[in-house]
Order: structure tokens, then sequence, then C-alpha cells
């Protein structure tokens, strides 16, 4: 049985065989962690030649190595507590939410807000969103795809479909009057 979590997932690997880690350890940091083997390298203090002998089936890691890989999965993964999405929006936009937390199969996240006026404050707010720990960043279409060049989480674009149709409404009303 495979478990969800990306640690679980890890342990249980390397407990059946090297070819089931390796190929497991690959899936991780190239899907759930969205990671490079160099930012693994920093977060766990593991040489990336040692890592890349890993990943390719060169060398088994050592109790030591696993528990450093492992340590430094847990610190990329974060607990359900502490995972938040990162929204970016005017502040009116903002000011017009009324949820700051989101269920999401059963599990609660967070909804930080990322307050901007300009184009360059949406970028910024993102790599911000980013390095404070967001697991996902949400913002408007013009942004988006702009900001999904900058940051390795995953951005989803607000698209307003109702709104939308609000606006061009009272935009033609405006015309017309």
């Amino acid at each position: 049985m495979i478990q969800a979590n990306p640690l679980d997932r890890l342990f249980h690997a390397a407990l059946q065989s090297d070819e089931e880690f390796i190929q497991t350890l690959q899936h991780v940091l190239k899907n759930d962690l969205r990671v490079s083997v160099r930012e693994l390298s920093e977060k766990s203090g593991i040489a990336q030649s040692t890592l890349y002998k890993i990943l390719n089936g060169k060398r088994s890691p050592t109790l030591s190595t696993l528990r450093m890989i492992l340590n430094a999965v847990r610190a990329f993964s974060r607990p359900s507590e502490e995972a938040f999405i990162g929204l970016i929006a005017a502040r009116y936009v903002l000011e017009s939410i009324q949820e700051r937390t989101a269920v999401i199969d059963g599990q609660q996240i967070r909804v930080r807000e990322y307050p901007v006026h300009t184009f360059e404050d949406a970028i910024v707010a993102a790599v911000r969103a980013e390095r404070e720990g967001a697991i996902a960043v949400v913002c408007a279409p013009i942004a988006s795809s702009t900001i999904e060049q900058v940051v390795r989480i995953p951005v989803t674009t607000i698209i307003p479909k109702d709104s939308v149709q609000r606006a061009i409404e009272a935009a033609a009303r405006k015309a017309w009057l």
C-alpha cells in the first residue's frame, strides 16, 4: 500500500529495495516537492554528486544518508497546519473575500493575502509567498503566466466569470448614459 504522504512513501520504498527507493525519490522530488537535486543537496547537506549516484543506482544510501534525505523531505513538505495558499490581488478584491481558510479533501488550508497595486508588486508578492512557505499561489490572469516562470510552486489563475459579465454590463450602462 502506498501512502499519500511523500515522507511515508519514501520510508516505505526504502524498506522494499534500492530500486523502489530511487523511483519513489525521483517521483517525490519531481512531482510532490518540485525541487531539484541541487535544492535537496542544500537542504540535506548531502553532496550533489552523492545524490546523483544514489538516483542513478550507482550507490546505495547509507542509513545516515537516508536519514538526511528524509529530514530534508520533511522540511520541504510543510505540515498541514503550516500550509497556506497565497492569494495575490488588489486590496478591494481581498476585502470581498469572506473565507480565510479552505477545506480541500478534508484538509484545512489557510489563505494568506498579499495585497498588490501593480504588476511588479504581484511578482514580488509571489516570490515572497513562496519564500514564506506557500504551497501554491492564486493570482489574476494578467500576472499568472509571468509568475509561473518565476516561482516553483503551482500558480492558479482567478477567472471571475460572473464579475466579468457584470463589469461589461456596467460599462455598457455607463456608456449609454
